[in-house]
């Protein structure tokens, strides 16, 4: 990097000040407080502000108009496109709604529509995620290390397909619906998913390495459910296929495992073996696919 004559003679304690900053946010309101609506926060709206301009953007608390600054103790700026939630946020939601560039890091819980409509950047929540995570979701990532609520990469309301694009990979267990509507993308669960995972799917993958609920695939058009656990309950309007070993099972496993996957079992689950394939559903066209060891 060039330097001036002048930024030469400064020192070294000064030039690092002038290094771009991550903004940290920390609740200031404690456990059980009202719900808080944050859509919109995202690196690149709130790149190169000052900690005072972030803490003046206005904010919902139980439906009624706030400052950021009220409910969360804000320093830093979002000069490097990164964002840092440290503490609690199971009762703020909608956080990284709509980001399309940089990143977001949740130290803890988070609430609901986490990552709604994404278009691209990286969400990462090391605690558990709520209801409706990354729905909608177009583009990017969102990396859940602990468990996450129902309706996972489902339609936004309003809209017949869910996650159009991207990977969402949850380490621990997910609810009902996981990836219904699902229209391309990858969505990787670690541990157990409720009832109805990939529902009515339009296309993309899901992947369960732990049981799989009832109800899965029903309705699917085309895509993917591949169970790494238990056989699921395949619904009868499944035919069987052939058992083979499917070459793109090793592309997919490298792609999560890049990504930092981590399976509560172990191992990346889609590594080696044999597979059992089912072709349905016989009432949607028959395009889509069951696979399981």
């Amino acid at each position: 990097m060039l330097v001036s004559a002048d930024e030469d003679r400064l020192p070294t304690p000064f030039l690092r000040s002038r290094q771009p900053m991550t903004l940290v946010l920390e609740p200031l309101l404690a456990a059980g407080s009202p719900a808080i609506e944050c859509e919109g926060l995202d690196p690149h709206r709130l790149a190169h502000r000052t900690a005072a301009e972030v803490a003046r953007i206005r904010v919902s608390v139980d439906g009624r108009p706030a400052d950021l600054g009220e409910v969360f103790a804000v320093r830093g700026e979002c000069g490097d496109g990164r964002i840092e939630c440290h503490g609690d946020f199971s009762r703020v939601h909608g956080i990284a709604g709509g980001m399309h560039d940089g990143e977001v890091v949740v130290r803890g819980h988070v609430g609901r529509r986490a990552g709604q409509g994404m278009t691209g950047g990286r969400l990462l929540v090391e605690g558990d995620a709520g209801d409706w995570l990354a729905a909608g979701i177009r583009g990017g990532s969102v990396r859940i290390q602990g468990n996450a609520g129902d309706n996972v990469g489902a339609p936004e309301p309003g809209d017949d397909h869910g996650m159009r694009g991207g990977l969402i990979t949850i380490d621990g267990n997910a609810g009902c619906l996981a990836g219904n509507r699902m229209r391309r993308g990858i969505l990787a669960i670690g541990g157990d998913c409720g009832p109805g995972a990939g529902f009515e799917m339009r296309a993309g993958t899901v992947i369960v390495a732990g049981v799989i609920g009832p109800q899965a695939a029903v309705g699917m058009r085309r895509g993917s459910l591949i169970a790494c656990g238990p056989p699921p309950a395949v619904p009868p309007t499944f035919l069987r296929g052939v058992e083979w070993s499917p070459p793109f099972f090793g592309l997919l496993a490298g792609r999560l495992e890049r990504e930092g996957f981590r399976p509560r079992g172990g191992g990346t689950p889609l590594r080696g073996g044999v597979w059992r394939q089912w072709h349905g559903d016989l009432l949607s066209g028959a395009r889509g696919e069951i696979f399981h060891r």
